[in-house]
């Protein structure tokens, strides 16, 4: 579990030079109030900022410099996962992203991407969407669960049950099985050379005996032949081996070329992607900005678009033409080596045939020994390649495991019932009595009493923010019993002041005050006088000589 101690942050949006600390296990209910714009919810902001580098709201990160200082902007953050104590200090202008793990400030080494990427995976557990989904609900910025897309719901649902292992093992396996198939591809060729040379020293051995039997003039007549033979083949290996040279430039440009197809069709990927994001959204995913000259983008894209297309086209249509001289090269190849090994045996047939000729004893027990160790290379060879294969069918069966569709569902599928059972709990404690569910694919599957169906869409915002608050408090339970993404903290901003009619109120009240006191609980609110006598401890922020600070309590 992590348990969030301190937040402090200066020179912070409107915060001055002065540190505004939040001692966050002070107490287990906290509401926040004060007027407008005095910096009720920039500890949100914080706290997202230094722990993912990106504001809770809908800010640029160069936004959160204090506008007054313009520099030192340092946000610090203490929290502990069991008996490990961890520090994060993260700043602008300067730039600053420090991770202490017991007073020991971690290897610096890496890039700032894959040191946020060791905080997500390795300490955390958690990236942004997960995080916000079990700690925050806000009424203007935050996205709701049941309004992310398919793919993110599963991400979050993975990050809670602490199952994202398994993709990272997915992807560490693909690696793996692309050598193993390098690695047979590399078998079926020597297995195929090993038969080639038991099958010529049989045939070269057959043809010895044979001659044995028969008189000098049959060995003649064999050597004659031979010679005739060997002349052919040497004249064609001389042609193949002309034509085998002019084609290992088009292989070169062929493989140059496999490359540059590779490399379009990223791009074109990219312009195609870039394309939609313009057609789909008004705003920057990274700083949340309004996209500016939207059309001239959409053109830009559009027309990136066309030349790689058009490009992939013509490298397609280069690449299928070289294809048939890439196979005609691989047969050429395959008929010089045919060449080379029928001729190394005829020449050792010649030898043994002039022997033979001058001596009328062809020395044929040396090539059954020669026969013997190119069958054990052979029999050597099959057991190999035997191996491979069945490496390669384990790690088939590894991966087909490592699927979505593999332990990650079965895993899924044991909790779904429980996430549901939760789900209607919670709805049922704030009088919402309507059965909802969600299925494998985390689609939902909404009835009334009556059994008519709903969607998400349908009810009202008042009865949203109901579900919201319902799967906020499944997903808190649902990391409490996994523990690794559990934390004390959670934060309702401006839910009170939203749809929330009084009895809703009353039991939403009744709710947080079930959690226990494992839970550190902040509440922003503009009704603050409503509130006071609901909660243990209040913050009132305030501005003062255009400075955001925590007034003393």
């Amino acid at each position: 579990m992590i348990t969030f101690e301190k937040i402090r942050w200066k020179n912070f949006l409107a915060t001055g030079n002065t540190f505004t600390q939040v001692n966050i296990t002070e107490s287990s209910s906290h509401l926040v109030v004060g007027a407008n714009g005095a910096g009720k919810s920039t500890m949100l902001d914080a706290l997202c900022f230094v722990l993912f580098d990106r504001p809770f709201r809908k800010i640029t990160k160069s936004q959160l410099v204090n506008s007054i200082n313009e520099r030192d902007t340092v946000v610090e953050i203490e929290f502990t996962i069991g008996s490990t104590y961890y520090k994060i200090i993260r700043g602008r202008k300067p730039n600053v992203f420090e991770i202490y793990r017991n007073g020991t400030l971690l290897d610096q080494d890496a890039a700032t991407k894959d040191y946020q990427k060791y905080l997500e995976t390795n300490i955390l557990k958690l990236n942004f969407k997960s995080f916000t989904q079990v700690v925050i609900l806000g009424s203007s910025t935050f996205v709701p669960f049941m309004q992310l897309n398919a793919p993110v719901r599963r991400e979050v649902i993975e990050d809670l049950l602490d199952i994202q292992v398994f993709s990272r093992m997915n992807n560490l396996l693909k690696d793996r099985v692309k050598g193993a198939r390098d690695i047979i591809k590399d078998c079926e060729h020597e297995l195929k050379l090993a038969g080639q040379q038991v099958e010529m020293q049989e045939k070269s051995i057959l043809s010895m005996e044979k001659i044995n039997s028969e008189n000098k003039q049959v060995a003649w007549n064999r050597m004659s032949d031979i010679k005739k033979t060997m002349s052919g083949n040497e004249a064609q290996h001389t042609r193949l081996t002309d034509k085998l040279v002019g084609m290992q430039e088009i292989q070169f440009r062929y493989d140059e070329m496999k490359d540059m197809r590779v490399k379009i069709k990223h791009n074109l990927e990219k312009a195609e992607k870039d394309l939609k994001f313009y057609w789909e959204n008004d705003n920057c995913p990274t700083c949340n900005q309004v996209l500016m000259d939207k059309s001239e983008l959409i053109d830009g894209a559009t027309g990136r678009q066309e030349r790689f297309k058009n490009g992939l086209a013509t490298i397609t249509d280069a690449l299928n033409r070289a294809n048939t001289t890439i196979e005609e090269f691989k047969g050429v190849v395959e008929e010089i080596n045919g060449i080379t090994h029928e001729n190394k045996s005829l020449k050792k047939e010649m030898k043994r045939l002039t022997k033979q000729v001058e001596e009328d004893t062809p020395d044929i027990d040396s090539e059954k020994l020669q026969l013997l160790e190119f069958k054990n290379l052979l029999g050597d060879t099959e057991e190999r390649c035997a191996k491979v294969n069945a490496d390669y069918g384990d790690l088939q069966v590894v991966g087909s495991l490592l699927k979505d569709s593999g332990i990650k569902s079965k895993i899924i599928s044991k909790f779904i019932p429980i996430i549901n059972q939760l789900i209607n709990k919670y709805l049922q404690s704030m009088d919402f009595y309507i059965n909802f569910t969600l299925d494998e694919e985390f689609n939902e599957v909404i009835k009334s009493r009556f059994r008519d169906e709903f969607s998400y869409a349908s009810f009202s915002e008042g009865e949203k923010q109901k579900i919201d608050l319902a799967l906020l408090f499944t997903w808190r339970e649902i990391a409490r019993l996994k523990n690794s993404s559990a934390t004390n903290l959670l934060i309702l901003d401006e839910v009170f002041d939203s749809s929330l009619d009084d009895a809703s109120t009353d039991e939403l009240l009744k709710i947080l005050k079930s959690l226990g006191k494992n839970v550190n609980l902040f509440v922003i609110s503009h009704k603050g006088e409503l509130l006071l006598d609901k909660f243990e401890k209040t913050l009132r922020f305030e501005k003062v000589n255009d400075f955001s600070k925590l007034a003393a309590s």
